[in-house]
């Protein structure tokens, strides 16, 4: 019983994961599976602004779009290197600590550039990661009504549908919430069985181009040549903007570094090998199959609506076109090569592939929560957000409170895109739009923190991020001029996406604010508990950390949880009042979390007694010759 009461006040993050471990929570994020089912229909339909198909550009679009996530997650991997005490709060850690060092300076004030720099990174980063949860969800309760509709030819309503999304919500933070190592193991076999599917199918699509089983005459690309050359520049960067978006997910693994044993090493490798695996061989590999087989025999049908001169008219599509107009072109090749490559089980094979895509979709989701609620926690440890989104959970050491708070989030958000897959796109579109500002401002503070160090490489360190801020940046303005200059809808989803980034950005900027005010003005009364022996000791540290405005030394006695046992309690009800000394110090509000670490990095023996260390409000402070109040009365 007291150890279980002793993890519940006192939890412990051990690190467990390797690099296997570290590898597969970014892998999960990727997830090529999900994506090719999701995305390939829009690469498909994608045009240029004059209206023209850029379909034949969709494998260059991703070779473009790998370009530009590689040269961020070498960003991500040199602050990783150097920072590995990041832990959950991750990227905005990495902005805070990359201007503090690079000024030298020991601390920093509300307003310096070095939280502004924090606080903007930690906006970008829940504009990603608390979005992009609930857009899963809800593609994962679209993806469960195509799978009924399939089986039943009935529809499924929106409140069923948003149910689904609920239940799926909830259990996926369920596994999040039991904590990482759970999620690691659901994560490794979720990308096993993924790539084991996307090998099948890659390897049955290529077969089926070789051998021609139904004697096409008309492939969408003439060879394998055809398939992967660059038809148009401006269809590659049209079809780079869609790309990417499959691509985002292998910064994840930094949000882990507290659970990871030797980050500094570990975190950098998993950050590239997660975007080699799932991005650099698994997408080039999958979608070079999917685009090879293409041919006439895929069609779809096409119902143009009626209007006030004309009835409404069906047609037949073929290739690529098909391919656009189908709600699953994937599981419309799979039912063709199961019916002409395999022996006659085309619904069934693509029932297969299509459970693969559900098991990517958990884990694409998974591994997102896992990320947003650790970065939350992280921001919340460091009193940025509200203190209850950092408690950590005594048994399973999760950020339990924000897991589900993120849980009812993203419900939300599939309730909202179930309905309207304009409403879902807006609301992909701000997630996306928090993910490349999130990715530039990484790229510009990897060249803040190396520029004044010793290991500083022009390449590694300047050329490089230099060219992720600005290919971030053209993938930002590209997003956001295609769909302003698109047609309707697409016009409808940029708007929401400004209203989405627009409203969080005006309520982080009065947060801001309001809290940097705050830090400037108010303060705080520490106090603590401590061996007698040890006040000099703590004294100095303060001194010299410039974070002791005065003191008040109290001799007191008294007992903690030991009940004034020093040697590891006893069966003995008796109380012991043991002397120690009181020491009440104020201190400036920006100023308490060193000054607690200062006190506890100088007090810690490791031993029983160590001492305690409270903080309270303080209303008001006043220095009476002056009259001077606040923190000018420190």
């Amino acid at each position: 019983m007291a150890q279980k009461v002793e993890a519940m006040l006192k939890p412990k993050i051990t690190p467990t994961l390797g690099l296997l471990g570290a590898t597969v929570n970014a892998m999960a994020l990727i997830a090529p599976g999900a994506f090719l089912w999701i995305t390939y229909q829009l690469q498909a339909a994608a045009t240029l602004p004059s209206g023209a198909s850029c379909a034949s550009d969709i494998w260059s679009g991703i070779v473009v779009a790998l370009v530009v996530c590689f040269l961020t997650a070498l960003s991500y991997a040199q602050l990783a290197k150097i920072y590995p005490e990041a832990g959950f709060a991750s990227c905005a850690y990495f902005a805070e600590k990359a201007f503090i060092d690079s000024s030298e300076e020991k601390q920093h004030h509300p307003a310096s550039i070095a939280r502004l720099a924090k606080l903007a990174t930690g906006w970008a980063a829940h504009l990603f990661y608390w979005v992009y949860p609930g857009v899963m969800v809800a593609f994962m309760a679209t993806f469960i009504g195509y799978i009924y509709t399939a089986f039943t030819n009935k529809t499924l309503t929106n409140a069923e549908m948003t149910i689904i999304g609920v239940v799926f919500a909830f259990v996926t933070g369920y596994i999040g919430y039991r904590g990482v190592t759970g999620s690691t193991k659901t994560s490794l076999w979720i990308n096993v069985i993924q790539l084991t599917a996307l090998v099948i199918f890659s390897g049955l699509a290529i077969w089926y181009r070789w051998t021609n089983p139904e004697h096409a005459t008309q492939w969408a690309f003439s060879g394998a040549w055809d398939a992967v050359k660059i038809h148009s520049f401006q269809g590659v960067f049209v079809q780079s903007t869609i790309a990417i978006l499959i691509l985002v997910g292998f910064e994840s693994c930094t949000a882990l570094a507290a659970e990871t044993k030797e980050p500094e090493k570990v975190i950098p490798k998993a950050i590239i090998l997660s975007l080699v695996i799932q991005g650099l061989i698994a997408y080039l590999i999958e979608y070079f199959a999917a685009n090879y087989m293409v041919s006439e025999k895929l069609t779809a049908t096409v119902t143009t609506a009626a209007t006030a001169t004309a009835a409404a008219t069906t047609s037949t599509v073929t290739g690529l076109a098909a391919a656009a107009a189908s709600s699953a072109p994937i599981g419309d090749m799979a039912r063709l090569l199961g019916d002409h490559v395999l022996p006659g089980i085309g619904f069934g094979f693509m029932m297969s592939i299509a459970l693969t895509v559900a098991i990517a979709v958990i884990g694409t989701t998974l591994s997102c929560m896992n990320t947003a609620v650790r970065v939350t926690c992280g921001m919340a440890e460091d009193r940025e957000l509200p203190e209850m989104l950092g408690f950590m959970h005594g048994q399973f050491s999760t950020p339990h409170m924000a897991m589900w708070a993120l849980v009812a989030v993203s419900s939300v958000i599939a309730a909202i895109g179930v309905r309207s897959v304009v409403g879902l796109t807006g609301i992909t579109l701000a997630s996306n739009l928090g993910t490349f500002i999130l990715y530039g401002l990484t790229c510009i503070w990897t060249i803040v923190a190396f520029k004044g160090r010793k290991d500083f490489n022009a390449v590694k360190h300047a050329l490089i991020p230099g060219l992720g801020v600005l290919a971030n940046l053209t993938m930002v303005g590209g997003i956001l001029y295609l769909y302003i200059i698109g047609n309707a809808d697409a016009v409808s989803e940029a708007h929401i996406c400004f209203w989405i980034a627009g409203g969080w950005a005006v309520v982080s900027l009065l947060y801001i604010g309001l809290t940097t005010v705050k830090k400037t003005y108010s303060v705080k009364m520490v106090t603590c508990v401590i061996r007698p022996e040890q006040l000099n000791e703590v004294a100095a540290a303060l001194k010299g950390q410039d974070l002791m405005m005065g003191m008040t030394v109290i001799d007191v006695r008294g007992f903690g949880r030991q009940r004034g046992e020093t040697n590891g309690g006893s069966s003995d009800e008796t109380v012991k009042f043991l002397p120690k000394l009181k020491l009440e110090i104020l201190v400036r509000d920006w100023d308490v979390d060193r000054a607690m670490d200062v006190i506890a990095d100088t007090l810690r023996t490791g031993n029983i007694g160590d001492g305690k260390i409270v903080v309270y409000e303080a209303a008001s402070a006043m220095r009476v010759r002056t009259g001077e109040r606040g923190v000018y009365a420190l």
